[in-house]
């Protein structure tokens, strides 16, 4: 398990730089076939759609835990129920998906009348048809992927997103070339997201040896799974109303052009997110295991750290190269009017260095049962998101749904949650941040230097912007290296490299 962890991280990592060179050629391309107009109208419906994966409900993230209570049990035969009702009430919310997407279809002109044209209604009619029959194919594969997940086959699942990232892109050029538009674009989603589904069911089927238990329904077990996922269902509207409903309140009170900036501005900041999730994903089935073993909160905030640590590595290197030649990155891949997107990016996605350095501790409150108080305030928090967007849009466009955002993140995650993690969960922040500030230190350092080397040559072109980033790159390893870096980790990472170097050595 510890190698599928290993390997699952470095083949997510492989994934998340496939996806961010895919989309470096993609989103032009898209932008070249379809236009800034009828790309906002697809980003816009996107978001629209997506709303409808609330009607999970929190279930898919409640599995591990409960599949983990019952194997530390080795009740095979709960986990079968377990396994029985997951599908019935997944198929039976694939359904009540299909009905919420006719009457979106329905009312699309009542819903986008006031910022769309008659033609982009049109295409959002058709967009939304495609989209919704996909994410509705995405429940019953939620049932799949999380037995796959607990049992840590991460190489398969990682696999299987890098097949994904690759075949999307082919198949959405062939439409596109082809004369389709945007909606060829949604309809290689549905051709991608079928086969993964078949993949899924396969795979936890045959080589996992998944089976289910059709009898008599579990009213008690599926009333505590209802309990538990409740709040998680809470924390998703929270996380749907920051990702998604400001594209959608854009699309509503200004314009398809406002949502396209916007849209490329939330593009990049999810790299960010991708590359959190990517390393503590793979920490979920273990962490659930810890808490329902020996529930120890000194092994479990070192565990926090550790994998915090890395991540915050890694965000303030991305995050301070993107500081340093991003404005000209933006300007050379989406085009000089999506300008504001540099400085909408910088600004949403500094305050997230928060939770991403510790969505780890998001499933030990899951693992404990103590996740209902972040819910509730995260809750409160896309409020005040909403009420700053819907005042301020009129006046600032997409201003106001990028200061919405980070005075959401500032207040739940940034304030709450380290309070909430310190006294209440019982894990030791003081120690997690102790660890934290030397690497935001040494990373701010690194971007006082390169920024004044900047200053002082007044790099140009794209040689310059090249040459600029593998400087910065070199920086911040050397300095990572000399002022952050354990001596048992330099010891470990040197011993690989000489072994890399030289094979004889390993025998």
């Amino acid at each position: 398990m510890v190698s599928q962890r290993k390997v699952g991280a470095i083949l997510g990592y492989v994934n998340v730089i496939a996806k961010n060179l895919v989309n470096l050629l993609y989103t032009p391309l898209l932008l070249h076939f379809i236009g800034k107009g009828d790309y906002g109208v697809f980003q816009m419906t996107n978001s629209t759609v997506v709303s409808l994966s609330l009607l999970s409900m929190g279930f898919t993230s409640a599995y591990v835990r409960f599949y983990s209570r019952r194997k530390a049990r080795n009740d095979e035969a709960g986990i079968r129920r377990l396994n029985g009702m997951y599908l019935i009430v997944f198929l039976t919310i694939m359904l009540i998906c299909l009905l919420c997407g006719v009457f979106l279809w329905a009312n699309t002109e009542t819903l986008f009348s006031k910022g769309l044209t008659s033609g982009e209604i049109e295409l959002a009619k058709t967009l939304i048809l495609i989209m919704v029959l996909n994410l509705s194919l995405s429940f019953p594969a939620s049932v799949f992927d999380s037995y796959i997940m607990v049992h840590e086959r991460f190489v398969f699942q990682q696999s299987r997103q890098l097949f994904s990232t690759l075949a999307i892109p082919c198949v959405a050029i062939t439409l596109l070339i082809c004369g389709f538009g945007a909606a060829g674009v949604a309809f290689a989603w549905l051709i991608v997201s079928t086969v993964l589904l078949l993949l899924n069911i396969r795979y936890a089927i045959q080589s996992l040896h998944m089976r289910f238990s059709f009898g008599r329904f579990d009213w008690a077990l599926f009333k505590a799974i209802g309990i538990f996922s409740f709040w998680i269902f809470l924390n998703q509207i929270f996380d749907l109303v920051n990702n998604n409903v400001p594209n959608f309140l854009l699309g509503a009170m200004t314009g398809s052009g406002a949502v396209a900036v916007f849209a490329i501005a939330v593009q990049i900041r999810n790299i960010f997110f991708m590359l959190s999730t990517t390393m503590s994903n793979v920490f979920i089935p273990k962490i659930n295991r810890m808490v329902a073993t020996e529930n120890n909160n000194r092994k479990l905030t070192e565990l926090m750290t550790r994998v915090g640590r890395y991540q915050m590595i890694l965000f303030c290197f991305v995050y301070g190269g993107f500081a340093l030649v991003g404005q000209y990155f933006i300007r050379i891949w989406a085009g000089e009017s999506f300008g504001d997107a540099y400085w909408m990016i910088l600004i949403m996605t500094l305050p997230v260095a928060i939770p991403l350095t510790q969505n780890t501790g998001i499933e030990i409150q899951r693992a404990k049962n103590r996740h209902k108080m972040r819910s509730l305030i995260y809750i409160l928090t896309s409020v005040i998101d909403i009420i700053i967007s819907i005042v301020f849009i009129p006046s600032f466009g997409y201003w106001a749904t990028t200061w919405g955002y980070v005075a959401s993140i500032v207040l739940g995650t940034g304030l709450f949650m380290n309070w909430y993690y310190h006294y209440r969960i019982g894990l030791d922040m003081t120690y997690f941040w102790t660890h934290m500030l030397p690497i935001i230190a040494v990373c701010a350092g690194v971007l006082a230097v390169s920024g004044l080397i900047s200053y002082l040559t007044q790099i140009h072109g794209l040689v310059g912007f090249l040459l600029y980033g593998a400087l910065y790159c070199a920086l911040y390893v050397l300095a990572i290296w000399l002022f952050i870096t354990t001596s048992d980790e330099r010891r470990v990472l040197t011993g690989k490299l000489s072994v890399g170097k030289h094979p004889a050595h390993a025998r």
